[in-house]
């Protein structure tokens, strides 16, 4: 990895390299795939990116990640180690909020669905959020018609809280495991 690479903010989990989205990342992102291709040094997919990750999506993030506090509070890229591939982001939508309380999300390419990997980049970002003294707990949101999202949060241990902050929209959380 060139110089700038190796200053990339990693995680691994048991099958991905998840690496922290940063102001050159997104920028790179928004020049193309192939720019994005050549920063990562993965192979992104024809139909990158994901839904739910446009344009807008990646100029919030672009303008969120200029504090550069925020890195690793944005989202993050999952590339699979045995393919080297892009297949999807994983991440928060801000830094935790007075109350502890940090938002995740996530979304996978279409041939990458089903094989549990946003399940596992989930897991790995929840872990990581606890290890920050201040975040009390992780929730998400999701339409109740989406029944493979709920499912991935409910195998990262989180419950259905109610009504999310749209109308139509259902949240889940988990608090932290030491209950501090």
């Amino acid at each position: 990895m060139d110089a700038a690479a190796e200053r990339l903010r990693i995680l691994k989990s048991r099958r991905m390299t998840l690496v922290a989205a940063t102001h050159d990342l997104i920028s790179a992102d928004l020049g193309g795939r192939k720019m994005l291709a050549s920063v990562l040094e993965a192979e992104v997919a024809e139909n990158w990116p994901p839904d739910l990750y446009d344009r807008p999506a990646m100029a919030y993030s672009l303008s969120q990640l200029r504090d550069e506090a925020q890195e690793g509070w944005s989202f993050w890229y999952l590339i699979l180690d045995d393919s080297n591939q892009l297949a999807g982001l994983s991440g928060f939508k801000g830094r935790p909020d007075a109350s502890g309380s940090v938002e995740i999300g996530y979304s996978v390419l279409s041939q990458f669905q089903g094989q549990g990997l946003a399940t596992e980049a989930a897991m790995r970002l929840i872990g990581w959020a606890f290890t920050h003294q201040g975040v009390k707990e992780v929730t998400a949101e999701t339409l109740p018609h989406l029944k493979s999202s709920i499912r991935v949060l409910e195998k990262n241990g989180m419950e259905y809280k109610g009504a999310g902050s749209e109308t139509g929209v259902i949240r889940y959380a988990v608090g932290r495991p030491d209950g501090r």
